[in-house]
């Protein structure tokens, strides 16, 4: 179980580390600006049963 997942940003292409709450669900969506180019994505999680996270974004 990691506490940090990566997306790449749909806008600037960067490499994005988020932190991950595994106690906030399974599933989880929420928006967010990048931090290189500051435009906002929603982030979507989705997190396994043992606990690995898959994260990625689209344009808001």
């Amino acid at each position: 179980m990691d506490d940090e997942a990566s997306y790449i940003c749909d806008a600037c292409g960067e490499e994005i580390v988020v932190p991950v709450d595994l106690s906030a669900g399974e599933d989880q969506e929420y928006v967010e600006d990048c931090p290189v180019c500051c435009r906002p994505s929603v982030i979507h999680v989705e997190l396994d049963h043992s606990g690995e996270a898959r994260v990625w974004a689209e344009p808001e």
